[in-house]
């Protein structure tokens, strides 16, 4: 009785080992990325300027924005194109002209091009100083580009975080270079 005892005692122990190591080793986590920018202009004016999802040529890398179904959400789909043969394919998921804001996700890209996966985002343009500035915030949420454990430096959670900041970034910066010379 006490060796049966004991052996029960010890597997339960091994069984609750096993669970504990388990939770320690799990796969990736989704990150977050924000990045805002204040503009010298007025909500409608930079809206005019990012709120047609069809149009990314206000973003530096984007070469060329091709797509259809407009600012429909779940309609609207565009490819931006950013030269050398590397795409990025994204569908609209929400939008509001009213809130100056629309949501996104891309439905395909090249971990090469863009190492993240099941990516989202949301880009809105938000009133300052009685409505005589704008704040454009630009926020993401996605997957590492390596799905499993181990990720190879360039598809890690540090790289596809640099990756996301810096498209947001380049854009933001751009934007308010654009509409402050119109000024």
């Amino acid at each position: 009785m006490a060796r049966r005892l004991f052996t029960s005692t010890l597997c339960g122990a091994a069984l609750l080992a096993c669970a504990a190591g388990a939770a320690l080793a799990h796969g990736p986590t989704r990150q977050k990325v924000t990045e805002s920018i204040e503009i010298n202009a007025a909500p409608d004016k930079v809206w005019a300027v990012i709120g047609n999802f069809q149009d990314m040529s206000w973003h530096p890398a984007i070469q060329k924005t091709t797509g259809d179904g407009g600012n429909t959400p779940d309609v609207a789909k565009r490819q931006l194109d950013l030269g050398n043969g590397a795409t990025i394919d994204e569908e609209l998921y929400k939008y509001s002209a009213e809130d100056h804001s629309y949501s996104y996700r891309i439905d395909k890209v090249d971990v090469k091009v863009l190492p993240v996966n099941n990516y989202s985002s949301t880009l809105e343009v938000k009133a300052e100083d009685d409505g005589k500035k704008s704040l454009v915030e630009w926020h993401g949420a996605f997957y590492r580009g390596y799905p499993n454990n181990d990720p190879p430096p360039e598809l890690s959670d540090e790289a596809a975080k640099t990756a996301v900041t810096g498209v947001y970034k380049a854009g933001l910066e751009a934007l308010k270079k654009k509409l402050e010379a119109t000024n």
